[in-house]
């Protein structure tokens, strides 16, 4: 019967945490640390973890936004339906997310739209980067995305800056072989075969 109800607590704490904008979501948790406190000084160890365990949930939604991690879970696993959907869940990321997390958020938009329609996901991924991703890796990706929608464009010039940009983001080398696979097809800009010679751009 307390596990059941426990359940019942923890899955009420999910759904609230699914709609309350991201400062509420602080300010709940600073109250169920608070009060976490109060049980355990007065005696009430069980309830006090649980009531610290509720508050801890919250915190780390706070910063790290559960519906984004699930969502990225499933992009890693090449399913963008079910990627989009727990991402469409964040209906005003302004709100919900902290600060960090909004150009991470228009990364992974692009990300699933660039599957869908390439070049409208070149917006999203200009977003990512006008309001700063702190790791680098992720900065070099949205740079590679937008070589990529640049020679889609067959726009060279854009295409090189954006991939110079991104193999000097990628520190961590995460990204070598889908550059260097990107600049090999960027050569080929260059020159087009046709009808058994070539054209110059």
């Amino acid at each position: 019967m307390l596990v059941y109800r426990t359940n019942k607590q923890i899955f009420a704490v999910y759904i609230v945490s699914q709609i309350m904008s991201n400062i509420v979501r602080l300010v709940i948790a600073c109250v169920f640390f608070g009060a976490a406190v109060a049980l355990c000084a007065f005696g009430f160890w069980g309830w006090g973890i649980l009531v610290l365990l509720f508050g801890g949930i919250l915190l780390l939604s706070f910063f790290f936004n559960e519906n984004m991690i699930i969502s990225q879970y499933f992009l890693r696993k090449e399913n963008s339906e079910k990627s989009e959907e727990w991402l469409m869940k964040i209906t005003d990321y302004e709100k919900q997310l902290h600060k960090n997390q909004h150009g991470y958020y228009n990364l992974l938009i692009g990300l699933i739209e660039s599957r869908k329609a390439p070049m409208k996901s070149e917006k999203y991924f200009k977003k990512a980067l006008q309001l700063g991703m702190k790791m680098s890796h992720n900065t070099a990706l949205a740079k590679l995305s937008l070589a990529g929608i640049s020679m889609a464009k067959r726009n060279k010039r854009e295409a090189q800056m954006y991939l110079s940009e991104a193999s000097k983001d990628d520190k961590n080398k995460l990204l070598t072989d889908q550059i260097k696979m990107m600049k090999g097809q960027l050569a080929q800009m260059d020159k087009q075969v046709v009808r058994g010679g070539y054209r110059q751009f």
